[in-house]
């Protein structure tokens, strides 16, 4: 079978194809031929060598921590999973750059790890939404649940993150304001969650959103990192949330604590989704809000594009300028 593979960090074209033999199943594993593999910015920051904090990788490694499809094989002690199950998992029980390796064909997998899909629910859906929507499910539930009239600042509203956050939001009753980098992005924006849009290329996006909300924003879901995270704090109101879930622009440089005090008492969040759904119990339930929330129209999981694995280097530098919006699958 065939796996994408970095030998070292670097960019688009670190990423090269090897061929990879699986043994079977051990005791509490599933094999899982993969139908779609999410690509995420966090595959995007570990190519690039950016979330190891001390714990540099052991190369080869294989990237990649979301992905649907069918279990071909099960290990010994597993239980409540058969071979023709469809599951889909999002991370493997650590830290989402630890244990990757959904770019492959098939994987062996912790039977812990995966939720089975009901039937209204697409391999191509669960792969779209799963890593991206319990990221949205922890900035909601444990950061900054959005209130009836509120005024939400969401970035990167029309990426894949974003644009749930920013229906969910949307959902809850509070007006949600997105920045965007393009008028095709805004279109996106509006018709998923957003009242307002920002296009932060051509104008300041604290001064608008300082015109748009002049009470001040209850919170800010940023996605972006250093380009846009401290400057947010000047368009919030006393007390309000600011919650970094994502450093597409980079990572947030150091500050002085006080800042938050001398902008208004703010309280910061930096979540982890896999703290969120710890356990297959929490993992199960915060799934099957995301499915009802899908069934219900409240939230549409887009798909914007798809490339066969082996373009691997294309979407990641498709994904990495900006060229897309919401969901980009691989497809092996």
């Amino acid at each position: 079978m065939q796996a994408i593979a970095i030998h070292r960090n670097g960019g688009p074209e670190v990423l090269e194809a090897v061929p990879l033999e699986l043994p079977p199943p051990g005791p509490h594993q599933v094999r899982v031929r993969h139908t779609a593999i999410g690509l995420n910015f966090s595959d995007i920051n570990v190519r690039n060598g950016g979330f190891y904090l001390g714990n540099e990788p052991q190369f080869p490694v294989i990237l990649g921590n979301e992905a649907a499809g069918v279990v071909e094989d099960v290990g010994d002690e597993v239980t409540g999973l058969r071979t023709g199950d469809r599951v889909a998992y999002a991370g493997t029980g650590g830290l989402f750059f630890q244990d990757t390796g959904a770019y492959a064909e098939q994987r062996n997998l912790p039977a812990t790890c995966l939720v089975k899909l009901p039937d209204d629910i697409s391999d191509q859906q669960a792969a779209a939404m799963l890593l991206k929507g319990l990221t949205a499910s922890v900035v909601i539930h444990r950061c900054h649940r959005p209130q009836p009239g509120e005024a939400i600042l969401v970035h990167a509203a029309s990426s894949g993150v974003g644009s749930l956050l920013a229906q969910w939001s949307h959902h809850l009753g509070a007006t949600v304001i997105g920045t965007v980098g393009s008028e095709a992005k805004a279109e996106f924006a509006w018709t998923h969650g957003c009242d307002h849009t920002i296009l932060y290329r051509e104008e300041d996006f604290v001064a608008a959103a300082n015109k748009l909300a002049p009470q001040g924003l209850a919170a800010v879901f940023d996605g972006v990192g250093k380009d846009t995270f401290i400057p947010s704090f000047d368009c919030m109101r006393p007390f309000g949330a600011v919650v970094n879930y994502g450093n597409a622009s980079g990572n947030v440089p150091p500050f002085n604590l006080m800042l938050l005090a001398q902008k208004g008492c703010l309280v910061l969040h930096r979540p982890g989704f896999g703290f969120h759904a710890a356990t297959p119990e929490t993992r199960a339930e915060a799934c099957g809000e995301l499915f009802q929330l899908v069934r219900s129209g409240a939230i549409k999981v887009e798909v914007s594009r798809t490339y066969p694995l082996a373009q691997v280097a294309q979407a990641h530098a498709d994904v990495e300028q900006g060229r897309t919006v919401g969901s980009v699958l691989l497809i092996p």
